[in-house]
């Protein structure tokens, strides 16, 4: 079993800054690819960025491109998301998810999923 906890949403206005935290607990961190996902009001839960379990490969939706950049930290048993030049239609709640081994855009192939932090961006 591994445990995710998100920090670091809020409220912020066009233009600025975040740095999203998911701290993983149980098992091995090392071992597990970690994704990002969000859900905005009304819509269905879409994928942003996801980071393979050493850190070779990332994936990131084509909406935040040059804007967002997933990382692990291995001491800390955390992921991140650095959202950059955040935009209002980044508005929504972000949750990340963990599987074993190989990154992967589809939502359906992570096994352990945070309780998700909200992020709003006025314009």
């Amino acid at each position: 079993q591994v445990q995710l906890v998100e920090s670091g949403g809020g409220l912020v206005q066009a233009g600025d800054s975040l740095r999203l935290s998911c701290a993983a607990s149980g098992r091995s961190f090392r071992r597990y690819a970690m994704g990002w996902f969000r859900q905005a009001p009304g819509k269905e839960r879409e994928f942003v960025a996801a980071i393979q379990w050493n850190g070779s490969t990332t994936r990131y939706a084509d909406s935040v491109k040059g804007r967002f950049t997933i990382s692990k930290e291995y001491a800390k048993s955390t992921a991140y998301l650095q959202m950059n030049s955040l935009k209002p239609e980044d508005t929504a709640v972000y949750y990340c998810a963990a599987k074993e081994v190989v990154v992967s855009t589809r939502e359906d192939e992570y096994d352990y999923w945070g309780q998700g932090t909200q992020v709003t961006v006025s314009s």
